[in-house]
């Protein structure tokens, strides 16, 4: 994770637990299932409450299970809000696939829970993905 605002921590979160805060990098053995990335500006909650995140699935697709690998998205859904610019991008295999939100009307993110076809997929192995706030 990397930010570029000259404010704010970036900070990953799953299950209500930091998983890491502050920039660089940081490795999951193994999947990382549910997990969220905010930058905290001093007004989100644990769970990125009044902030936009970045949502996101890595782990290896399943040769028998088509569409079962990776997937990341941006979410705006109340609670949570726009602070921060936002771009991500999957390095190490489908690399160039990625998104960016520049404001609070974005048309790549989440706004409401019924929206579809805002996540992006990477059914490569091993993949890596790259968080920059305020890109």
């Amino acid at each position: 994770m990397l930010s570029r605002c000259g404010r704010g921590t970036p900070r990953l979160v799953r299950n209500g637990h930091i998983l890491h805060h502050g920039g660089g990098h940081f490795k999951s053995h193994g999947p990382l299932v549910s997990a969220i990335a905010y930058l905290e500006t001093g007004n989100c909650g644990l769970n990125g409450e009044n902030c936009m995140t970045v949502e996101t699935t890595l782990k290896n697709p399943d040769p028998n299970a088509p569409g079962s690998g990776s997937s990341t998205d941006l979410s705006l859904i109340p609670p949570l809000a726009f602070n921060v610019p936002i771009h991500f991008g999957y390095h190490n295999g489908c690399d160039g696939k990625g998104k960016t939100c520049s404001g609070p009307h974005c048309h790549q993110a989440f706004h409401s829970p019924p929206q579809t076809k805002k996540q992006v997929a990477c059914q490569k192995k091993n993949v890596d993905l790259a968080i920059t706030f305020c890109p």
